[in-house]
């Protein structure tokens, strides 16, 4: 089901991949690297991820289906702010809801990079980091180290005029989303200096299983029409809370570290409306309000593959001189000025089935000169005009052509 329309629960699905709770974590042995991160640092994660969500939201057209990951693009732009300095890096800090302190910062995304693919034995998730860079680019040693050291990120030194780093740098997006997203760049642009990549890939069975003699078609009202879709049906025990304007549906996976909310407007209320109205705490309230009851569930199968630029979003959301060319990106290669980010863009996949759900996302951030010098070409192998003049008179002496020799 590759293309089912407006499907309302997109507006949730993007929680998916970092979504546990106390509840869960109660049930099983605890993590302590997850233990660590401070409770301010995920309603403040919490708050980028609404704002990210709404801000894109309102920029996609109304009409398609979407799925991103707060969390990669978050990391992505976390190892950028390590890279900036000034105006630069505080408008990073300031979207990304973290501490001025980077050193305080890193720690806790160190602790999550190595915490969340251990927090649930029977659910896969893997983050993976890396830095490509044009080889006759000087980086700051610096800041190469400090993504080594806490966002465990792989470094690549390469040739940026040949075509095998293309096909590099798609194999290491490949290899880090379970072959889920084969392609992330078309061809190294002459601009390009270096690619800050996080990739992102989750892998999860249902706690409760979907019975697939229990999938039957069924009709789902989308914004453009009513398509037959395959639905998948169960009663069950799972958590559950009616909320103004919507309800809500708690999906666990593995061992319940790992679940899917999904929200479900009120017929006549919109999912856009929904969205709009989330935040960090409504989304805690929404989490007290869940409790366990039996409910008849309808979930549709279906899988969305994405791709969208993010440059004018992150700029709605208050990074917009990342872009410019008055960019601080000094601490990545000086002086100021010299750098900026040409784009940063992400790539998607979720798979949603009887057994689980499938999810991969590729935030890649393209970096460039500011002012880059392409020597021009000046090749005279077809006709050309000629004179010779004096330069204190403007005096032309001699004209000429050549058209053939």
């Amino acid at each position: 089901m590759k293309n089912i329309k407006n499907l309302t629960l997109a507006g949730a699905l993007f929680l998916m991949a970092t979504s546990c709770n106390k509840e869960n974590l109660d049930s099983v042995k605890p993590n302590q690297l997850l233990k660590a991160v401070p409770n301010t640092f995920a309603d403040q994660t919490s708050e980028f991820a609404f704002d990210f969500l709404k801000t894109h939201n309102a920029a996609e057209k109304a009409d398609k289906n979407y799925f991103v990951s707060p969390l990669s693009l978050h990391i992505a732009l976390g190892m950028l702010a390590n890279g900036a300095d000034g105006k630069t890096k505080e408008e990073l800090i300031k979207s990304l809801r973290v501490s001025s302190d980077l050193a305080t910062t890193n720690g806790i995304y160190k602790d999550l990079i190595e915490g969340l693919p251990n927090a649930d034995p029977k659910v896969t998730n893997t983050i993976a980091n890396s830095i490509w860079y044009r080889n006759t680019l000087s980086v700051e040693k610096s800041f190469l180290d400090i993504l080594k050291a806490s966002f465990n990120a792989q470094t690549y030194a390469e040739d940026f005029n040949s075509s095998a780093t293309v096909g590099k740098i798609n194999t290491w997006a490949s290899d880090n989303t379970n072959g889920k997203i084969k392609k992330v760049i078309e061809q190294i642009e002459p601009a390009h200096v270096m690619f800050l990549m996080n990739a992102l890939y989750f892998k999860g069975d249902w706690k409760i299983p979907f019975k697939t003699e229990n999938t039957h078609d069924a009709d789902f009202a989308g914004t453009t029409g009513t398509k037959s879709v395959k639905m998948m049906n169960m009663q069950e025990k799972v958590r559950y809370a009616k909320r103004t304007g919507y309800k809500a549906l708690e999906l666990a996976y593995g061992d319940g570290n790992y679940v899917m909310t999904i929200l479900l407007p009120d017929e006549k209320a919109s999912v856009e409306n929904i969205i709009n109205t989330m935040s960090s705490s409504e989304w805690k309230s929404l989490n007290t309000a869940l409790t366990e009851q039996e409910v008849i569930i309808g979930l549709p199968k279906f899988t969305v593959e994405y791709e969208t630029n993010l440059n004018t979003v992150l700029g709605k959301m208050g990074m917009p001189t990342m872009f410019s060319d008055v960019a601080d990106l000094s601490k990545i290669s000086s002086p100021a000025g010299k750098l900026k980010v040409g784009f940063v863009k992400q790539n998607t996949f979720v798979a949603v089935d009887e057994k689980g759900t499938e999810a991969a996302a590729v935030t890649n951030i393209g970096i460039v000169l500011t002012s880059i010098q392409i020597l021009p070409e000046f090749i005279c192998n077809r006709p050309f005009a000629f004179f010779i003049s004096e330069k204190q008179s403007n005096t032309i002496l001699f004209a000429g052509k050549i058209v053939n020799l």
